[in-house]
């Protein structure tokens, strides 16, 4: 009872320091209870972001490995050659993600050397600015028996004349152009404007500022050249100069139907 009531009385005067100490001790315990609460939350945090991360890169490889595909269906599905631009901005819309030029030209090189295969009847042709996939020329004659036998309407002779007009002159008034063919090019201009080989392009500064003229990308498409420098040169027309043996005649058939003020189509 005395050993009690020593204990009795030690504890009564030193209450408050053992109080003190009790305190020390929980608060104590609850750092350490709290580090390992924010530790485990930051290795949570830190597991979240590894995963979101190889989650991204993941989806980001899937993204490059699939985007010649991508490509290839866009080539394909337009009906005239759709340009690297155009190629850009409909994957960064669809895939929201903006793929660098040097990308998306690596993409079609590997479609390129995949359609030169032998087995691949056609293949893609950068022209008029853009990409298309075109038949390729060992079968050009097949396509173009196919065309002829199924085609009604083709382009007439006035209108040949005057689209050549207009592409080595161009931009060209219809003034211009019926000094050259000495006919009314009226209709010919009209027939060009409605299958969009020609397109308006202005007006000259002349009197009255009649329309000009120029050709349009799908005449570009339609003849299969990239540029207008692909255009024949008009010297690869000339008959040589100096020649061996005699020279054949040339005879022009000139139709008794055209005058100066109309033609047929």
């Amino acid at each position: 009872m005395w050993v009690g009531g020593r204990a009795t009385t030690f504890l009564l005067k030193n209450k408050h320091s053992l109080k003190k100490y009790f305190s020390f001790i929980v608060v104590a315990r609850l750092k350490l209870a709290l580090m390992k609460i924010n530790e485990n939350t930051l290795s949570i945090k830190i597991h979240t972001k590894n995963l979101l991360y190889l989650y991204c890169s993941k989806q980001a490889s899937l993204l490059v490995e699939y985007l010649t595909q991508h490509i290839e269906s866009l080539i394909f599905t337009t009906e005239h050659p759709v340009s690297l631009e155009e190629i850009g901005n409909c994957l960064e819309e669809t895939l929201e993600q903006r793929f660098p030029e040097e990308d998306l030209l690596a993409g079609i090189a590997q479609l390129k050397e995949r359609y030169a295969a032998p087995q691949f009847a056609f293949e893609i042709v950068e022209i008029a600015q853009g990409y298309q996939f075109l038949t390729k020329g060992a079968y050009h004659e097949t396509v173009g028996t196919f065309l002829r036998q199924s085609t009604k309407k083709r382009l007439s002779q006035a209108a040949i004349e005057t689209l050549s007009i207009i592409a080595y002159k161009q931009p060209v008034t219809k003034v211009e152009m019926e000094k050259i063919r000495g006919v009314s090019c009226d209709y010919s201009v009209q027939k060009l404007l409605e299958k969009e080989l020609v397109t308006i392009v202005g007006r000259s500064d002349g009197p009255g500022r009649p329309l000009l003229y120029g050709t349009s990308e799908k005449f570009m498409d339609y003849f299969g050249i990239s540029s207008l420098q692909d255009l024949p040169k008009p010297k690869d027309f000339k008959a040589p100069d100096e020649s061996i043996g005699e020279q054949a005649p040339i005879e022009e058939q000139v139709s008794m139907e055209e005058s100066p003020k109309s033609e047929e189509e």
